[in-house]
């Protein structure tokens, strides 16, 4: 399912077109597709919100198959073997960021449906040193939302400096938030969700928040530290607003409609507004074990892979329940 001119998601914008098998090249492998999860960013790359890096582009980040052909040089992967592919699709490894541990932040970067070609196929290729190893106690449909929702989630309640029982805003509950509430309160956070989805409000409380409310409505205690899903300045003014002295709000979105004027009260007493931007291979390996051990539970809406229009479509609506997952053979 490719992209070649961006357009709203209600124009099906994604066309089927059949091509070669991709072959791997040094370092890569080829990848079977099994399953890959449709994220609020490959909505945003096919409706124009993000600027396509290249046209034509396959979309698509959070990739599970099967290993079915070894690039040059590869010894870290058998073929046969089950991988994932996320976000980060690959970086240079050399400059300052990279060398500090810090290769979210590469300027070189190359995101996988965005600089490359990504999962909304039967076939993707992908650096083997950017590959990711999955547990065997997730199915390859419980395994595709986790690598990017699940692992930016993971970042996002790192950046915001939660600590284990202290209370946590959640503005908006999709698929990332979903995952997060469960890492949250496994380290035994007190949760507050704010969105303005009733179903939404209903899901959260079913995964433990002690209160869940609308954008408009104030948590009923200050919060340490909250993440914002939605991508919308005014809540994380709302957000910034509900913090006590010396918390911070992690902003989860690449994309961000603008920030409202904001009074200085409520970013005083060392109050801190952070972005998050991507992640490192050390936050996805680290999830994706915790997520095991917990175990976090997923939940989706399947789409074969001709219907990953109509899955985009759902997305732009508010119509999908967690994430949605193209089932990709």
């Amino acid at each position: 399912m490719q992209l070649a001119r961006p357009g709203p998601a209600a124009s099906h914008p994604l066309e089927a077109i059949v091509l070669p098998d991709p072959r791997p090249g040094p370092g890569e492998i080829l990848l079977a597709v099994t399953a890959c999860a449709v994220c609020r960013t490959d909505l945003q790359i096919c409706e124009g919100d993000l600027v396509a890096k290249r046209l034509p582009i396959i979309p698509g980040h959070q990739i599970v198959g099967r290993v079915e052909a070894l690039g040059p040089g590869v010894e870290s992967f058998r073929v046969g073997d089950r991988a994932g592919a996320a976000w980060l699709g690959g970086t240079d490894g050399s400059c300052a960021h990279c060398l500090m541990g810090r290769e979210n932040l590469c300027a070189a970067a190359e995101f996988t449906g965005w600089d490359r070609n990504g999962g909304f196929a039967t076939r993707a290729v992908v650096r083997a040193d950017f590959a990711l190893r999955l547990p065997d106690g997730f199915s390859d449909l419980d395994a595709a939302p986790l690598l990017c929702g699940g692992v930016i989630g993971y970042r996002a309640l790192k950046v915001s400096g939660i600590l284990p029982g202290q209370r946590l805003g959640l503005y908006g509950f999709g698929a990332s938030a979903t995952l997060a509430i469960q890492v949250a309160r496994h380290w035994g956070c007190r949760v507050f969700v704010c969105t303005r989805s009733p179903s939404e409000r209903e899901r959260a409380a079913s995964l433990g928040a002690v209160w869940t409310g609308d954008y408009s409505d104030a948590p009923p205690e200050p919060l340490d530290a909250a993440v914002t899903f939605a991508p919308v300045g005014t809540v994380v003014a709302a957000a910034l607003h509900a913090l006590d002295r010396g918390g911070a709000v992690a902003i989860n979105a690449i994309h961000l409609d603008r920030i409202p004027e904001l009074p200085y009260a409520d970013l005083w007493w060392e109050r801190s507004l952070r972005s998050v931007a991507n992640f490192t291979r050390t936050d996805a390996t680290e999830f994706i074990a915790l997520a095991a051990s917990i175990p976090v539970k997923t939940a989706y809406d399947l789409y074969p892979l001709a219907d990953a229009n109509v899955a985009l479509e759902r997305l732009a609506r508010g119509e999908v329940h967690g994430a949605a997952v193209l089932q990709c053979a």
